[in-house]
């Protein structure tokens, strides 16, 4: 599942992301069939901005030069045995390759709910996928290559000075061509769902429920006070357990298949009801040979400091009559602290509050704004490819390395080949570098 048409040598861009709530200003799509040939493309550009699989929410994928799309480069898994990586084509959807780690014995930290994205975009976007131990998706990279404004290839790695900063980068450095992933050992997971966990069993045992298994969904309405699901991704033979009780902290097992948006089917899900199965096929929570939903929604994404959980929660719980009537769902979800410069897990253990919309932008946005508003003794940190309203200002103070990727942007883009609205917006230059106007997310 592509939304998004990567047709080689398109006259066009494609006109909307895939919520269709961003209409792109771009005036022509490249799908370059070679690196050489991206080289060439970005080299004689003055306005480029890569597009993944056109799931952001936001206008960090827009420009008002030309797309570029990797889509097209030859496909490459490479598995290194010895170093336990994998090098893969910076195009491929995470779906597309993890069968082929599975059948050579591997698997990735962490996945997220969604096998169709790419893995430079999200990456870029630091999308994460859950669990207290797991990273966020990019937490597995090790290796960078891309191609910079001048049209040369750079190959960065752990270990470089600027790594961190190049890995969630928002498209702001370069091109991204090929990544190289950590992998760990093949393993299986077991699926279970259960309904109405007690809010103060929550609140109480925040820390427990979420280390429940190895990765932890919650899914709430906001409408009642017990969380309407929660999706045990549990590792098989994990703790000694081989099925689920009927009852947990006041929870029930769902008696059968459950979709996280009330009245959907579940066939679109993965596997549930404790049948094993491969990593690939459990932790995400939708099937890559389904459409999750038709994309008629809007996503927010919020992450605070895990130790603040219960709090958050309490402030956002208090204007649960705001959020309510325009929520399709939220997810409650941990993701353990990383060093990426610019990734909302950067430096803390956190948990991340998120919310599916429904797709009115007018009537959204003062509500992401009181969100907002709630979470911001919390510190919280808005996901870059969502919708937001989080002033650069303030976001500026969220960041301890906000100033270094800037400089490093700078460094490696000096024109502003790479920079758009959204870039200009959230980390303008001194010297206004970059061919695009400001305006506002979302």
């Amino acid at each position: 599942m592509d939304m998004i048409d990567h047709s080689a040598h398109a006259l066009s861009a494609p006109r909307q992301n895939w919520a269709r709530n961003i209409t792109f200003a771009a005036r022509r799509l490249h799908t370059p069939a070679s690196v050489a040939e991206l080289q060439d493309i970005v080299a004689a550009g003055s306005a480029i901005r890569a597009l993944g699989t056109g799931h952001s929410f936001n206008t960090v994928a827009d420009t008002h030069g030309e797309l570029v799309s990797v889509a097209g480069l030859p496909r490459a898994v490479e598995i290194d045995r010895a170093a336990r990586t994998a090098t893969v084509s910076a195009g491929l959807r995470f779906g597309e390759f993890t069968g082929e780690l599975h059948r050579n014995g591997f698997a990735l930290h962490n996945l997220g709910s969604l096998p169709h994205i790419s893995v430079a975009g999200a990456c870029a976007t630091g999308t994460h996928g859950s669990g207290v131990a797991n990273r966020a998706l990019a937490g597995a990279v090790c290796a960078l290559e891309f191609v910079t404004a001048d049209g040369a290839l750079v190959k960065t790695g752990r270990g470089d000075a600027d790594f961190p900063g190049t890995v969630v980068s928002l498209g702001a450095l370069g091109v991204v061509t090929r990544v190289t992933l950590d992998l760990v050992p093949a393993f299986e997971i077991q699926q279970w769902v259960y309904e109405g966990l007690p809010q103060d069993q929550l609140l109480d045992r925040f820390d427990e429920v979420m280390s429940e298994a190895y990765s932890v969904s919650l899914f709430t309405s906001w409408r009642d006070d017990p969380v309407d699901q929660v999706w045990l991704k549990r590792r098989t033979g994990e703790g000694g357990r081989g099925a689920a009780p009927h009852r947990w902290l006041g929870a029930t097992l769902a008696d059968g298949p459950r979709h996280p948006v009330p009245g959907m089917p579940a066939r679109h899900c993965t596997e549930q009801q404790g049948t094993p199965g491969p990593w690939y096929a459990r932790l995400p929570h939708f099937r890559l040979e389904f459409t999750p939903s038709n994309g008629d929604e809007l996503q927010s994404e919020y992450f605070v400091d895990r130790r603040d959980a219960a709090a958050a929660y309490g402030a956002l719980n208090r204007i649960r009559e705001r959020i309510a009537p325009l929520l399709q769902i939220g997810e409650i979800r941990t993701v353990a602290a990383d060093d990426l410069w610019l990734s909302p897990a950067q430096g803390r253990d956190s948990v991340a509050f998120h919310f599916t919309w429904v797709p009115d932008t007018a009537a959204v946005t003062p509500v992401v704004t009181a969100v907002e508003e709630a979470l911001a003794p919390f510190a919280a940190r808005p996901h870059w490819g969502k919708v937001f309203t989080t002033p650069p200002a303030t976001l500026r103070g969220l960041y301890d390395h906000y100033t270094d990727f800037e400089r490093l942007t700078e460094r490696l883009d000096p024109t502003g080949t790479f920079r758009n609205d959204f870039l200009t917006r959230h980390f303008p230059r001194t010297d206004g570098g970059g061919p695009e106007r400001a305006e506002t997310v979302g």
